[in-house]
C-alpha cells in the first residue's frame, strides 16, 4: 500500500490532483478559523472554553463546518446548505415533472439541476445565517456562559446585515472549492470536505473522552472507545460495500451482419441504499421541536416537556422516535431513488431479462420485492449505528460529536472508501496495479 502512494505521488498527472486537492483542504480550515466581522472572538473563546455549548441542539451543523459554527467564523455554516439543498432538488425532482424532464435529458439537463442547486444553496445560506445571527445576538448559542449575551457587541442593523452577508459569501466560496476540488482534484469536491470537516474534531473528542474518564485516569474508557470504533469502522465497511447482485441476462440480436447483446451481466443493490440521507432527514426533523421550545421564550407545560424528553437526546422517547425515523426515511428516499418500473423498461427495451423472470411488471415487481427485502437489515442497520453517540453519552459521558458513531462515522468510511477507489482506478490505468497485489 505504502509503494501504491509512492506511485501515486509519482504520476505527474495524478500528483497534481492530489496537491491540488490538498491546497484546497489547507484554504478551507484556513477560513473555518476566520472569525465574521461583528464578532467578539475573545467572548466567543470563553464560552466554547467553558464548554456550555448546546451541543444536542445545534451539534450536527457544527459538526459539518468542523467546528466553525460555534467559533462564528466565515465558514460557519460549512457545507450544510448544499447538503439540505441538494436533498430537496433530489426530492423535488420526483414530484415536479420540469425537473424529471431535465433529469432525462442527460448532461446538460444535470447542469440545469446543479445552477438551481446553487441558486437554492445561497438562499438556504440566508436563511440560516440570519437564525445564526440572532441566536448569537439573543445569548442562546451558549446557554449558561456570562458572556453569551456579549457575542454581538453591536446590534445594529447594518452589523447583522454584514454578519450574514459575509456567512453567504463564505457558504459561496465552500460550494466552489467543492467544485473545484471535484473538476481539478481527487473525489467528489463536497464529500471530500465533508469528510475534512468531521475528520477535524476526531483528535479533540476523543482527548475529552481521556478527561472525562475516571479509570486509571481515563486511560481505560480511552481505550475501549478505541475498541468499539475499530469494531464499528469494520462493520460499517462491511455493510457499506454488501450489495445484492441481480443477474441480468441479454437476448443476441443480429443487426445487419453483426451481433450485439448476448452477454451477461447483474445489478447491485446496495444493502445500505439510501446511505447517510435518513440518519439526515431524522436527525433535522428531531431539531425543530426543540428549536421552538427553545424560541417559545415561555415555561408552558409543553415547552417543559420537550425540554425534558427531546433536548438532551437521551431520553427513551428521543431514542426511540429518532429510530423509527430513520427506517422511516430510509424505505421513503429508496423508493423515490431506486424506481423498479424504470429499470425493467429499460431492460426490456434493450432485450434484457432477469432468468426465470418474466419481462416487463413481473421483472418490476420482482425488484421491488428483492429491495425491500434487502432496505429492511440496511434501515435497521443505520438506525443502531446512529443510536451509537447516545449511548455514549449515557456511559462516558460525551456530548453528541462522539468521534465513532452516527453521522460522523458513516460520512468518514463511505468518502474514504470512494475516493481510494478511485485512486485505485487512476493507479489501475497506468500501472495496472492498485492499493492491494
Amino acid at each position: 500500500m505504502l509503494t501504491a502512494f509512492a506511485r501515486a505521488f509519482k504520476t505527474p498527472d495524478l500528483r497534481k490532483k492530489l496537491l491540488f486537492t490538498l491546497a484546497m483542504i489547507v484554504i478551507y480550515r484556513f477560513g473555518a478559523h476566520i472569525p465574521i466581522p461583528g464578532v467578539s472572538y475573545s467572548n466567543v473563546q470563553v464560552c466554547i472554553d467553558q464548554a456550555n455549548t448546546n451541543q444536542g441542539l445545534f451539534g450536527l451543523v457544527n459538526m459539518f463546518s468542523g467546528g466553525a459554527l460555534l467559533q462564528i467564523t466565515i465558514f460557519a455554516l460549512g457545507i450544510m446548505p448544499y447538503i439540505t439543498a441538494s436533498i430537496i432538488l433530489q426530492l423535488l425532482v420526483v414530484v415536479i415533472p420540469r425537473l424529471e424532464a431535465l433529469k432525462k435529458e442527460g448532461q446538460a439537463g444535470q447542469a440545469k439541476i446543479t445552477q438551481y442547486t446553487r441558486y437554492l444553496t445561497v438562499a438556504l445560506a440566508v436563511l440560516q445565517g440570519t437564525g445564526l445571527v440572532a441566536t448569537a445576538r439573543s445569548g442562546a448559542l451558549f446557554q449558561g456562559c456570562p458572556v453569551a449575551n456579549e457575542i454581538v457587541p453591536d446590534q445594529s442593523i447594518f452589523v447583522t446585515v454584514t454578519m450574514v452577508i459575509t456567512m453567504t459569501a463564505g457558504t459561496a466560496c465552500v460550494m466552489w472549492l467543492g467544485e473545484l476540488i471535484t473538476d481539478r482534484g481527487i473525489g467528489n469536491g463536497m464529500s471530500i470536505l465533508m469528510f475534512i470537516s468531521i475528520a477535524a474534531g476526531f483528535v479533540g473528542s476523543l482527548w475529552a473522552i481521556k478527561e472525562q474518564g475516571k479509570l486509571a485516569g481515563g486511560w481505560i474508557e480511552f481505550g475501549i472507545v478505541i475498541l468499539v470504533g475499530l469494531f464499528m469502522v469494520a462493520l460499517v465497511v462491511f455493510v457499506e460495500q454488501a450489495q445484492r447482485r441481480i443477474p441480468v441476462q441479454y437476448a443476441k440480436r443480429m443487426i445487419g451482419r453483426r451481433s450485439y447483446g448476448g452477454t451477461s451481466t447483474y445489478i447491485p443493490l446496495k444493502v445500505n441504499q439510501a446511505g447517510i440521507i435518513p440518519v439526515i432527514f431524522a436527525s433535522s426533523l428531531l431539531y425543530i421541536p426543540a428549536l421552538v421550545a427553545q424560541f417559545s421564550g415561555s415555561n408552558a407545560g409543553w415547552v417543559q416537556w420537550i425540554e425534558a424528553h427531546f433536548v438532551k437526546g437521551d431520553h427513551p422517547y428521543y431514542i426511540a422516535t429518532y429510530f423509527v425515523l430513520i427506517v422511516f426515511f430510509a424505505f421513503f428516499y429508496v423508493a423515490i431513488s431506486f424506481n423498479p418500473e424504470e429499470v425493467a423498461d429499460n431492460m426490456k427495451k434493450y432485450g434484457g431479462f432477469i432468468p426465470g423472470i418474466r419481462a416487463g411488471r413481473p421483472t418490476a415487481e420482482y425488484l421491488s420485492y428483492v429491495l425491500n427485502r434487502i432496505t429492511w437489515p440496511g434501515s435497521l442497520y443505520l438506525g443502531l449505528i446512529a443510536l451509537v453517540p447516545t449511548m455514549a453519552l449515557a456511559g462516558f459521558g460525551a456530548n453528541q460529536n462522539f468521534p465513532f458513531g452516527g453521522t460522523s462515522i458513516l460520512i468518514i468510511v463511505g468518502v474514504g472508501l470512494e475516493t481510494v477507489k478511485q485512486i485505485e482506478s487512476q493507479l489501475q490505468q497506468r500501472n495496472y496495479e492498485g492499493f492491494l497485489r
